[in-house]
């Protein structure tokens, strides 16, 4: 979806300071590897032994159509108005499925999310694979409506549905050694078309410190708006921390490791520069390409005041105490 910008509060943010040129000339690129990728993205089975195998049409839209019968409610909700479902939807970043915002909800309506398989190993005492499903049936969900601030200073506001990280990592009972955690996405050039372009180090690689992946904040998003999350963003189980810029959020998790060192990230490789382990929304350090003083609120008109910790402060201020928050950006 193309969101048109009335003149005179674009800040003087374009769309060449946003995106790496780069990358944008890569696009070419990936329409090429898209058209002749078409007629194989449904059906391909991917070798890796994490990945989801096809389901049956029928199977898959009865899945797909399925909404959460019980979703407890949060006290770490925001109450600001959700943005709208098609806003949520159409307006993407998933470079698996492409470069432009509304490619990944073009490219990834055949994409099959369920079964799907989520490793949790490492340093962990119980390590296992488990389906998506079950883990959803083995811990309480709830829905936490979330401020979704991206690098790019653009916001949103997501209803999601979750289960709180912490949970699943207990249950695998980490390791006193174990201090940051890794999340890897499926690696599937066959039905993520976007892997079949060098733009970053494939499969996608995010971490988090122990500390922060055990927040009361962070999730592990199942859902949106009561319903199965859509494959445009992250199905069938992603990531979110709502302090930190859009990108931390990995989408279409098939493993999280527990370490003992700080893992290597995707964009960190790419661009170390700019795109640092930690990734906190922090309006006083600028992207050395833009401003992150302000975003725009995808849905309004003007630009507002983008918030220390994207508003969260007062639950993971305390985490980054004496630390020097422009030099670990």
């Amino acid at each position: 979806m193309l969101i048109k910008k009335s003149e005179g509060f674009d800040d003087g943010i374009k769309w060449y300071d946003i995106t790496d040129k780069e990358l944008y000339l890569k696009r070419r690129d990936f329409i090429k590897g898209t058209l002749t990728a078409a007629a194989s993205l449904t059906l391909a089975l991917c070798a890796n032994p994490f990945a989801p195998k096809a389901f049956a049409k029928e199977e898959a839209k009865a899945f797909t159509d399925k909404a959460f019968p019980s979703v407890g409610k949060s006290p770490f909700s925001t109450d600001e108005n959700p943005n709208k479902y098609s806003d949520v939807t159409t307006y993407n970043n998933f470079y698996e499925f492409g470069l432009d915002k509304a490619a990944p909800a073009a490219n990834a309506k055949r994409f099959s999310a369920r079964p799907w398989a989520l490793t949790i190993d490492g340093l962990a005492g119980k390590p296992c694979t488990v389906d998506v499903d079950q883990l959803i049936k083995r811990h309480p969900i709830e829905e936490r409506i979330y401020r979704l601030r991206c690098v790019e200073a653009w916001s949103m506001v997501i209803p999601w549905v979750g289960i709180p990280l912490a949970e699943v990592i207990k249950a695998a009972e980490p390791a006193s050694r174990a201090k940051y955690v890794a999340f890897t996405t499926l690696f599937d050039p066959e039905r993520m078309p976007g892997q079949r372009v060098n733009v970053l180090k494939w499969p996608y690689a995010e971490g988090l410190r122990m500390d922060e992946a055990m927040n009361p904040l962070t999730i592990l998003a199942v859902g949106l708006y009561g319903e199965i999350l859509p494959n445009q963003n992250g199905a069938p189980v992603r990531l979110v921390v709502p302090w930190k810029y859009g990108f931390k959020s990995i989408k279409s998790i098939v493993r999280i490791s527990l370490l003992a060192e700080q893992p290597a990230t995707s964009w960190g490789l790419a661009a170390p520069r700019e795109y640092g382990f930690y990734a906190n929304v922090n309006p006083n350090v600028d992207h050395p390409r833009w401003s992150q003083g302000t975003e725009q609120k995808i849905g309004k008109l003007g630009r507002f005041p983008t918030l220390m910790f994207n508003g969260y402060g007062e639950y993971v201020a305390r985490m980054y105490d004496g630390m020097d928050l422009k030099k670990s950006y």
